[in-house]
């Protein structure tokens, strides 16, 4: 039977953390873990899991779990999994899985994470993304999308936030043609959940990218959370997708499924004008937001499978 949000686990294996009311990140890491199983082993970079979840002398993790150097989050992935395997002490279940933010996933640590999907070693890497480096003051990353208000793009009369688009690191990742790749969202969780026992049962390098809103970030209640992570995808602006590649498809070069299509889009702006941080954008950067969903989506809808 599939897990879903009423039959999964009751065992808490992520908890007592000190993370902010309403975090995504904490939904993200608390919802896999029910799903790999105490005998997963995590490591986690600098980031806000990190540091809510290691707190001397309390650990938030009932698994083995350790913190990395902000870079070498997949290098230590690789490191954890090939000793466990050397001693002869990995069980059948035991997945070794990373937990890295946006700015630890796209920009310092995509280095590391290239090179394990080029090994093909045999671990998960999850990027829970709130859009910003949000543990050190909501900082710019290259998956802030544009108009986003942070400390080093901010937003007034002669600034209107972050000037470049969200980098498409779930595609990135596919071109390297690892054996399974994720977009997901705490905001439909019965989705991420299927997903991540997709990925615990495939061996080699797999990849889920999981929106995770932040309330700090975003400037928004944080009982509004799960509805902001569902609201981004109603409106276009996410989508839900995985990409097989040919070693679990048997598609040359690899398979990409439409995981669920809106017959009619949310409004942008809605979505937008209800978080703090896009409080500056102009009607007519709404219709540029509105006009790059729409080429997005011409080209999903052309080229990739739907189910």
């Amino acid at each position: 039977m599939a897990m879903n949000a009423k039959n999964m686990p009751a065992d808490e294996l992520f908890f007592g953390h000190k993370a902010c009311a309403g975090c995504g990140g904490s939904l993200a890491v608390r919802a896999a873990l029910k799903v790999l199983g105490p005998n997963a082993v995590a490591a986690l970079p600098a980031g806000c899991m990190s540091a809510v979840g290691f707190n001397f002398p309390q650990l938030c993790f009932a698994n083995n779990a350790m913190i990395t150097p902000f870079a070498a989050t997949a290098a230590v992935l690789t490191g954890i999994e090939a000793g466990l395997r050397a001693q002869g002490k990995k069980p059948d279940d035991c997945t070794v899985v990373g937990f890295a933010g946006d700015g630890g996933t796209a920009d310092i640590g995509i280095q590391a994470l290239s090179g394990a999907i080029d090994r093909n070693d045999d671990v998960l890497y999850i990027c829970y993304d709130n859009e910003a480096y949000m543990n050190t003051g909501i900082q710019k990353s290259s998956l802030t999308p544009f108009g986003a208000k942070t400390t080093t793009t901010p937003a007034g009369k002669n600034s209107h936030g972050c000037l470049t688009q969200k980098k498409n690191v779930f595609e990135i990742i596919a071109a390297h043609g690892l054996p399974y790749a994720a977009t997901a969202s705490v905001g439909y969780m019965n989705d991420f959940l299927k997903k991540l026992e997709r990925a615990k049962d495939i061996h080699g390098t797999r990849f889920i990218h999981v929106i995770a809103p932040c309330p700090t970030g975003w400037g928004a209640p944080e009982s509004k959370m799960v509805d902001l992570a569902r609201d981004v995808v109603d409106c276009g602006l996410w989508y839900l997708a995985e990409y097989e590649g040919e070693q679990v498809s048997g598609v040359p070069g690899g398979k990409f499924t439409l995981n669920r299509k809106p017959r009619e889009f949310a409004s942008v702006r809605d979505y937008l004008k209800s978080q703090g941080r896009f409080r500056a954008l102009s009607d007519e950067e709404i219709f540029l937001v509105e006009h790059s969903r729409d080429a997005k989506w011409e080209m999903i809808e052309r080229d990739w499978a739907w189910r």
